[in-house]
């Protein structure tokens, strides 16, 4: 029986990798979300904006599995908000508490639950590259700074940039949380395979939903030109990665961590 542990499984690329993995056989899939998990996973509730339920969820999961230790960790549950202004109820930026802090956290967490050998994947993307994203890369990788974000005085800024840059920071916390999870002693030890994901701008993920309603329109409507012009992915192709990547089916080559479904 092999035992999985995710987050981001009830929408969007989540859910669809989550679908694959319940069709393979002797697969006990453990969910942490707010809403409904897939049919014949388990669930748990969690809330990734809130730390006391990151631990909540780790706790629960311990107790549930007793003995039996974890075979695959996905880290994949994601948000994005279109200005750095909302706040957790632990006071951090919001974007960054969830797509970073809970993940890093709920990793530190479990870390002593993974099998030998056990494989983690973190969901993260390439918006860190000014070359993919010239609007708003991140300026920094500071978590002090990342977590109570403060505008400098006379800085030319808009909510929308600064709500993308509060997002492409977060992703590449999650890349640098994988590289240096790969070179720790815990992954050496265990003989950890870590993979960081990059399923590339992909619409219908829900990362859009919290985007002005403009926005929202524009890309309902011109999705079917937008999506193969630009090479987008669709969310049943990078969703199948996903479960790829976690099920051990593909893997990047030896030494590297970085897996990516951008199109050139």
């Amino acid at each position: 029986m092999r035992t999985i542990v995710m987050t981001g499984a009830t929408s969007g690329i989540g859910r669809v990798a989550a679908e694959h993995m319940l069709q393979m056989p002797a697969v006990q899939l453990w969910l942490g979300a707010r809403g409904a998990p897939p049919p014949g996973a388990h669930g748990f509730p969690l809330d990734l904006a809130r730390l006391a339920s990151v631990c909540a969820f780790a706790k629960a999961v311990g107790e549930r599995l007793g003995e039996t230790p974890i075979d695959v960790l996905v880290l994949n549950a994601g948000t994005q908000f279109p200005s750095d202004t909302e706040r957790t109820e632990d006071g951090f930026e919001t974007t960054f508490a969830v797509n970073h802090l809970a993940h890093y956290l709920l990793l530190r967490l479990l870390l002593p639950r993974l099998a030998e050998a056990a494989t983690v994947v973190i969901t993260t993307s390439d918006t860190h590259d000014p070359a993919i994203n010239p609007i708003a890369p991140p300026e920094h990788a500071d978590a002090e700074r990342l977590a109570h974000p403060v505008r400098k005085p006379g800085a030319r800024s808009s909510a929308f940039r600064d709500g993308f840059r509060a997002y492409s920071a977060s992703k590449l916390c999650n890349l640098l949380t994988a590289r240096a999870l790969s070179r720790s002693q815990a992954a050496e030890t265990k003989r950890l395979r870590v993979i960081a994901y990059n399923p590339g701008y992909t619409l219908g993920t829900g990362l859009q939903r919290r985007a002005p309603l403009v926005i929202r329109l524009l890309l309902s409507v011109l999705r079917p030109i937008i999506v193969p012009l630009l090479r987008m992915n669709k969310p049943a192709q990078a969703g199948q990665v996903l479960a790829d990547l976690a099920l051990g089916r593909i893997a990047p080559p030896p030494g590297r961590l970085y897996a990516s479904l951008v199109k050139r």
